[in-house]
């Protein structure tokens, strides 16, 4: 039984606020990951949240508060929200190009432990992670996320132009033009 959790809390300091609102080809921009994976066949759909992201149909939402929301905090929102599951795939609302077939791909390659999305010479999060690394993940502090669990896990390989993640006006502005 795998979850999947959306991490769509950011402060969006970066981009000036409200990133995952912003308009990208006619919707909000975090919208574009949360509908891919809303047609996926997880067990539970999660999306940490803060008050400032759009609807996400599909979500359970989970809000956290934008002054508590460094990445590790999301992620262990997340998974402290799970019941039963065995696994989790965690994913990003600001990385809205990966692909369906990345996901799956990831689900494929799942070992009971953990993978992740290489690209380059980094291996990240999108990432599915293992019961067994829960606790790790509800341990997380800071803003650096699961990177540290994720070294010398196994990995997809993700195109680099699809790993765009938006973080300022310039990074939305570049896919507007795609």
């Amino acid at each position: 039984m795998t979850a999947l959790i959306l991490l769509a809390a950011g402060r969006g300091s970066r981009f000036g606020g409200a990133k995952l609102g912003a308009d990208l080809a006619g919707k909000p921009l975090a919208r574009h990951a949360a509908d891919r994976l809303a047609a996926m066949a997880f067990t539970r759909h999660i999306a940490v949240c803060s008050t400032a992201t759009p609807e996400l149909p599909g979500f359970e939402r989970l809000l956290l508060d934008p002054v508590d929301a460094p990445l590790s905090r999301s992620i262990a929102m997340g998974i402290a929200a799970l019941d039963h599951e065995d696994a989790a795939l965690i994913a990003l609302a600001d990385m809205p190009l990966v692909t369906i077939e990345h996901f799956q791909r990831l689900l494929e390659h799942f070992d009971g432990d953990r993978v992740g999305t290489r690209v380059g010479n980094v291996t990240m999060v999108p990432a599915m992670f293992g019961a067994r690394r829960f606790a790790a993940l509800k341990a997380l502090d800071g803003d650096r996320g699961a990177g540290a669990l994720l070294r010398d896990a196994s990995a997809v390989t993700l195109d680099p132009a699809l790993a765009l993640d938006v973080d300022t006006p310039d990074d939305l502005a570049a896919l507007q033009g795609l």
